[in-house]
């Protein structure tokens, strides 16, 4: 009985993993030709305060760095440090992490095309309500004390990748002159080994609970769970328990998509599972590394006002959503019934792999692994290797 069960559960995880394997290929490659000609170098000079056209800019430089989830919280404390204000930095963070392209890819194929609008509608959503927030509560002696933790350099995860912004091409020529040139192909290599590499492990364990839960809890207990017998009430509780379930679950970045198509499943409103994404930035690992870059009480300020912030927004999301009859009526989630067969999924991921392994052998002949092997150096580390 055991041993079936285990079977079950790690046969849907293989095959919803087999059904978003093209997109995360074409994600990442699409990612890391943004970051190839793309740099970031001077975003402290252009994020100084917290005006709408500064926070404007910060969400599309956080959209074009396509981050992991760590990585972002490292490169937003970088810039941080360099003086980038701390509101445009959290919008940076905010974006790098969930207005990218390859988890709008993952959420059309898995959800639904309405899952990725909600998405990219919502974000600027969260971040214009998590500016207000700011300016309400949080005080220049609070962020002058993160400052001064954030300037001890306290290591986290993804600090070399935060800090390796020397790899974008310059230059003066087109984006696609850039991208064509041997340095942009080898840049675009580098980027894209680099994100899967900061991201595989949440990929497996997302796949790997969402397949569990997806197994072996009944819908019953789902719908128990989401009141979905309370139309009313279930909207209200959505946006409200999908963070915590994000925070329990430790998945962050994409590998929160499979989670959360398991959820829609289990009768959570589309608010919750918009809300539920978002959370990906105050699991209990991020939680971790906000108090070593900022200290205890700017992350405890932090989780409140990014959970005020999402919970809003999902609010937000679903009101707009369903005044413009948009909000997806059918609970159909490529969860339960994937599976691997020869269809065109099969013949997308041949393809893709194809790309995939022609990325990865232009990457192990351009000294690739020594730039794999300082991801996770502390930023002066990974510099004196670079020289």
């Amino acid at each position: 009985m055991l041993i079936h069960a285990l079977t079950h559960a790690l046969s849907t995880s293989f095959a919803m993993g087999w059904e978003i394997l093209w997109p995360l290929i074409l994600g990442f490659g699409l990612s890391g030709a943004i970051q190839a000609v793309v740099s970031h170098k001077q975003m402290s000079r252009l994020l100084p305060d917290d005006k709408p056209k500064t926070l404007l800019k910060a969400a599309g430089l956080g959209a074009a760095s396509s981050s992991c989830s760590y990585a972002a919280v490292a490169l937003a404390r970088s810039i941080f440090r360099k003086g980038a204000d701390f509101t445009a930095a959290m919008a940076f963070e905010i974006a790098s992490t969930n207005l990218v392209i390859e988890l709008g890819i993952i959420m059309a194929v898995l959800l639904g095309w309405q899952f990725t609008a909600a998405e990219f509608v919502g974000g600027p959503l969260m971040i214009l309500i998590l500016a207000i927030l700011f300016r309400l509560f949080l005080t220049p002696k609070l962020v002058n004390t993160a400052r001064k933790q954030a300037e001890k350099g306290l290591s986290g995860r993804m600090e070399g990748h935060a800090s390796m912004d020397d790899m974008a091409v310059k230059g003066d020529a087109s984006i696609w002159q850039k991208l064509r040139s041997p340095e942009g192909k080898t840049a675009t290599s580098h980027f894209f080994i680099m994100d899967w590499a900061s991201i595989w492990t949440d990929i497996v364990l997302g796949l790997l609970i969402a397949g569990a839960l997806a197994a072996w809890i009944p819908q019953s207990w789902w719908r128990a769970l989401f009141f979905t017998n309370n139309h009313t009430l279930a909207l209200i509780w959505g946006p409200l328990i999908a963070p915590l379930i994000a925070v329990l679950s430790f998945v962050c970045s994409v590998g929160n998509v499979p989670l959360a198509a398991v959820l829609w499943n289990g009768g959570i409103s589309f608010g919750g599972v918009v809300v539920f994404i978002f959370a990906d930035l105050i699991v209990f690992p991020i939680l971790r590394i906000y108090k070593k870059y900022y200290g205890l009480k700017m992350a405890a300020f932090i989780f409140g006002m990014f959970y005020i912030a999402m919970a809003l927004a999902g609010y937000l999301v679903e009101g707009i959503f369903a005044v413009l009859h948009l909000t997806p009526t059918i609970r159909n989630a490529k969860v339960l019934e994937a599976s691997v067969t020869f269809n065109y999924t099969t013949v997308l991921n041949i393809v893709f792999l194809v790309i995939a392994g022609a990325l990865v052998w232009r990457f192990l002949r351009t000294g690739g692994p020594m730039m794999l092997k300082m991801m996770n150096m502390k930023p002066d580390e990974a510099h004196h290797h670079e020289h």
